[in-house]
């Protein structure tokens, strides 16, 4: 039997201090040229929490508005509005001050520094959140002086934490020689495990699975923790599952740039399918270096800074229960090495080649999610619209190979595809944003199938020219449970193996 997807939450910090500070477009500009007209202009184009709120496509991403509805917005939708909802089905999006309680909320190793009255006037606000504990007050109670942040920043080179353009305090380095636990390092491994977290700790609340059936995660986010022994060394998934209190758990890290959420889903419904584990949870941080990524074409076209929250998601696999969605592993695409990087070959390896196999056309996929990135950024930066341009290649094949007219392909966009609503922080958008409500219309009888594809760049770790992609398919649930033997069953098996075996051997006896 197949395992299932048994929930999906959705995540959201709006922090566009970091953007500021921490995304890379801009502190490389800062070492370019400080005195850029840039970096002078970007903090009068961040939006403020409530807009950022009520941006529509983050509505979408936790859950308050569907892809459908999204597309009845005319675009751009960057000077539109949804409902100002904190808190969606999915998940939330957190304000900028309450994820800098979180990064303190994660450190383990006291790296994290926050003065005294920032640390106080945030202590009552995270006090109320629904999902921490009391440790995270007590963390929050440390005396920390505005003194002795500006001592760790000169003297420690540890990396300032802002707060509407003030220091509010910063994370120190790990190692004085060890430029992998260097404090800017440390700072975006901060970030990503404190955004994993708190996407588990929503799943968990979603599901009401209790957190010791948790028995493995698996973090697939783009950023690597070691030191300089082992620069990739993880395990992000285990230092997660610590704060989020699955005691009852282990894990380890997938990486494959884009396409990393993708392989660790596979890998989490072969787990649980062939019996490894019964629930696996697959997680991902976000990502402080994708924040204002293309932030200089977005105030070249007079637009906000769009690239401004850090994002993450968890689901969880599980045994099948008759009920949810099916991961049908049967049914995987490869990008294999010998694919080339046409893009007819790599979409027809992703699509229709493994859909011939199962004995399917491209048109029996409801849906398929692709790379989902929101327009309004990719756009502006001359990307264009990716999710269109993807479900027009589809769309071409089917033409190619007979299964529609090509005056049909319009059509065939319009009902397999969707607008794209997700943050570029990489491995975000790569076909997983997508899983909530996939879920959600299987239960309704909306769709049956959906086609899961994630896509990655290998070649920007430099270590080989290959495109990377692999897919699969979620189904509608056939509604049979996986039988279960009791141990009586059991023991009424071997007994009665045993009266066999003995009047068999009696019958020889008597010849």
């Amino acid at each position: 039997m197949y395992s299932v997807l048994k929930g999906s939450s959705y995540f959201l910090a709006h922090t566009p201090d970091m953007v500021v500070h921490n995304g890379t477009t801009q502190t490389l500009q800062r070492k370019i040229d400080p005195d850029s007209e840039y970096l002078k202009n970007i903090s009068e184009h961040l939006r403020d929490y409530d807009t950022c709120v009520s941006y529509p496509p983050n509505q979408v991403y936790i859950g308050n508005m569907t892809p459908e509805e999204l597309e009845e917005f005319e675009t751009p939708w960057y000077d539109k509005k949804a409902e100002n909802k904190r808190q969606g089905k999915f998940g939330e999006i957190m304000p900028e001050e309450e994820f800098i309680g979180m990064m303190k909320y994660v450190d383990v190793f006291d790296l994290v520094k926050l003065e005294d009255r920032f640390s106080q006037s945030i202590k009552s606000k995270l006090d109320k959140h629904p999902l921490l504990d009391e440790q995270i007050l007590e963390k929050l109670s440390e005396k920390v002086t505005k003194e002795d942040i500006d001592g760790f920043i000169k003297n420690e080179k540890a990396e300032p934490i802002y707060f509407n353009g003030d220091t509010v305090g910063c994370v120190k380095a790990a190692h004085n020689l060890d430029d992998t636990l260097f404090a800017h390092v440390i700072f975006e491994n901060l970030v990503s495990k404190a955004s994993c977290t708190i996407a588990i700790l929503h799943l968990l609340e979603q599901t009401g699975v209790d957190k010791n059936e948790i028995e493995y995660v698996l973090e697939c986010s783009e950023e690597a923790c070691g030191d300089m022994n082992q620069r990739g060394g993880g395990n992000f998934a285990k230092a997660a599952a610590e704060m989020a209190g699955l005691e009852n758990a282990t894990g380890s890290d997938v990486r494959g740039f884009c396409a990393g959420p993708t392989h660790a889903l596979i890998q989490a419904a072969s787990l649980v399918k062939s019996g490894v584990f019964k629930n696996v949870i697959v997680a991902a941080g976000g990502s402080t270096a994708k924040l204002g990524m293309n932030g200089k074409d977005h105030l070249n076209k007079g637009l906000p800074i769009l690239e401004d929250c850090v994002a993450s998601f968890a689901v969880l696999i599980s045994k099948n229960d008759g009920i949810n969605p099916e991961l049908n592993i049967d049914i995987v695409g490869r990008h294999t090495v010998g694919t080339g990087a046409s893009p007819q070959k790599v979409i027809s390896s992703l699509t229709s080649i493994p859909l011939e196999n199962a004995g399917l056309k491209l048109t029996d996929i409801d849906k398929y999610s692709v790379e989902m990135q929101n327009p309004d950024i990719t756009k502006p930066a001359g990307a264009g619209n990716v999710p269109e341009a993807n479900y027009k290649m589809i769309g071409a094949l089917a033409v190619m190979k007979g299964q529609i007219q090509k005056a049909e392909l319009p059509d065939f966009v319009k009902q397999h595809g969707m607008v794209g609503w997700a943050p570029t922080q990489g491995h975000i958008p790569s076909g997983i944003p997508y899983l909530g409500f996939a879920r959600e219309n299987m239960l309704a009888d909306g769709i049956n199938r959906a086609m899961f594809v994630g896509k990655g760049s290998l070649f920007l770790g430099r270590m080989t020219n290959l495109f990377d992609g692999i897919s699969f398919v979620m189904q509608k649930n056939s509604g049979k449970q996986e039988e279960t033997i009791s141990e009586d069953q059991i023991k009424q098996m071997i007994a009665g193996s045993l009266r066999d075996f003995a009047n068999h051997l009696a019958g020889k006896l008597e010849e």
